[in-house]
């Protein structure tokens, strides 16, 4: 858990942002980049960590084939900078993204060979 000391307006208090309120904004940023999905597991392929340096993001997804995966990763970077740094006062050290695995488009079915039963009836009728 980390904390960070808020004093907006001179008032006295302590805002305290959980591990998951920073993974729950990572992962909104990573549903708005077009391109990708999430690792499915129970972490979602993401570890969040506070150090003095500032928030270290580690993430994890699968690409869809026809995007450029340079691209996706940059993109990536500066959703999740964007977004944790404007909801919560913490400053991005760094976001490593590892793509995993690309999705391609399903091709078409081939054509199927004719079914043996629907053989069988041919030989009847013409029997």
């Amino acid at each position: 858990m980390a904390s960070i000391k808020y004093n907006p307006n001179g008032q006295k208090g302590k805002i305290t942002y959980g591990t998951d309120i920073v993974s729950g904004i990572v992962v909104l940023s990573l549903q708005e980049t077009e391109g990708i999905e999430l690792i499915p597991s129970k972490n979602k392929g993401i570890k969040v960590s506070f150090e003095k340096e500032g928030v270290f993001v580690d993430i994890s997804v699968i690409a869809h084939y026809g995007y450029s995966v340079p691209e996706i990763a940059y993109r990536i970077q500066q959703t999740i900078k964007q977004m944790v740094e404007s909801m919560t006062k913490f400053k991005i050290a760094q976001v490593d993204v590892h793509v995993q695995s690309v999705i391609f488009p399903q091709t078409a079915p081939s054509a199927e060979p004719p079914h043996e039963d629907a053989e069988e009836g041919d030989e009847k009728k013409n029997s």
